[in-house]
């Protein structure tokens, strides 16, 4: 069957291919260890010539979608894993839930002064001061984000050391007295991975990261946390809920 690629969009006709075939990995149509169709084959279906196929499958091959097995072909070499974004968005639940295994470890921390961004979504003063935690997030091995959370140090002054004991922001936040909280907002964006971030998530230079930045309250609907979180964008494919 062939599809149309559209040429008035701005957007490079390789790079259209490689989206489509991004989308396809994201369905299930391919999935991981599955070969691709051949270079001719997806040439005709969106009638380019393999050239143009060629940029779209190394393109991806250096994000780590694909890899090329010389003499055998085009094989997906991973698929993004779903993370839903809802009133309840649990890292650990969310891994576990597609039989995947979620580890990672607390990278940083420190002592901080809000500044007017972190005080207005903690709904603090400018000036108070925050404690800091970064932490890094695997699954099956691959790490897949990297995060920076803002909790007030007045409310939760042993947080860091909950959390080094637990791993875990809901057990921390448990032992600190908050018993459960939930997403107010998330926002997201993307842009190219910083060079810190490189090395934590293991991609190349010039890639593109996805920015969510959210808001967890408590019960009360008191916010306990601001977090700014970066993901590989080829390894997670957000999934709104409503």
């Amino acid at each position: 069957m062939q599809v149309k690629i559209d040429r008035g969009a701005g957007i490079a006709v390789w790079r259209q291919i490689a989206e489509w075939l991004k989308a396809e990995i994201a369905q299930g149509t391919f999935v991981t260890g599955a070969k691709l169709p051949t270079e001719s084959d997806i040439a005709a279906r969106f009638q380019v010539n393999r050239h143009t196929v060629r940029r779209a499958i190394a393109a991806l091959t250096g994000e780590g979608l694909l890899r090329a097995d010389q003499g055998r072909g085009t094989f997906v070499a991973s698929t993004p894993m779903n993370y839903p974004i809802g009133a309840r968005t649990r890292f650990s639940e969310i891994v576990s839930g597609q039989d995947k295994t979620p580890s990672g470890r607390m990278i940083g921390t420190g002592v901080e002064d809000a500044d007017a961004l972190i005080a207005g979504q903690l709904q603090m003063q400018v000036g108070a001061p925050l404690l800091r935690i970064e932490t890094l997030r695997v699954v099956d091995g691959t790490p897949v984000l990297v995060g920076t959370s803002w909790f007030e140090q007045a409310r939760f002054p042993g947080l860091v050391a909950a959390y080094a004991e637990t791993g875990s922001f809901t057990e921390a936040l448990r032992l600190c007295g908050v018993e459960d909280y939930s997403r107010r907002e998330t926002r997201v964006s993307a842009e190219l991975v910083d060079s810190q971030d490189i090395a934590l998530l293991e991609i190349a230079a010039g890639q593109p990261v996805l920015i969510v930045e959210s808001v967890n309250v408590d019960p009360q609907d008191r916010p306990v946390q601001y977090t700014r979180t970066r993901m590989a964008a080829d390894r997670i494919q957000l999934v709104v809920e409503s």
